[in-house]
């Protein structure tokens, strides 16, 4: 198996693991469970609590998708593919840094999330998905032009 690979197959197997906390236990605080957040055991209304529902189920839906691609290009894709899979992984995953971060650092900074420092200990978590996508596409581009 080539480290492309391995770093693909740990992610499936994370995020499988994130999508099954997020449709069976979303209020949990384990993985992408967003109990964390006050807001979700407190919603004002129904239709907010409808809604964050809603927004929860979407994301477990978005991340099948990933995993579901990042499954078939494992399976029946060329090396190429799964680098340049890999390249398009550190790049969306990156992201997160750009609009995500802000947002849960600001919310617990104002402590509507609970524990305090989760958004730190998720910044590490993502930042370690980025290193590892890095550090794999690295070791493939010089083992190949070596």
């Amino acid at each position: 198996m080539s480290i492309l690979s391995l770093a693909i197959l740990i992610f499936i197997l994370m995020e499988s693991a994130n999508v099954a906390i997020l449709y069976f236990w979303p209020g949990g605080q384990l993985g992408n469970g967003v109990g964390v957040f006050h807001a979700f055991h407190n919603p004002g209304n129904e239709e907010q609590r409808l809604f964050a529902g809603y927004l929860v189920n979407w994301v477990a839906g978005v991340k099948l998708i990933f995993i579901f691609l990042l499954a078939v290009i494992l399976t029946v894709g060329t090396e190429q593919l799964r680098m340049w899979a890999v390249v398009a992984m550190i790049l969306s995953i990156a992201t997160y840094f750009w609009r995500l971060h802000p947002i849960i650092k600001k919310l617990d900074a104002m402590g509507c999330i609970t524990p305090k420092g989760y958004s730190k200990a998720l910044g590490w978590m993502i930042a370690g998905f980025l290193m590892m996508f890095t550090a794999a596409l690295v070791v493939h581009i010089l083992s190949g032009v070596m």
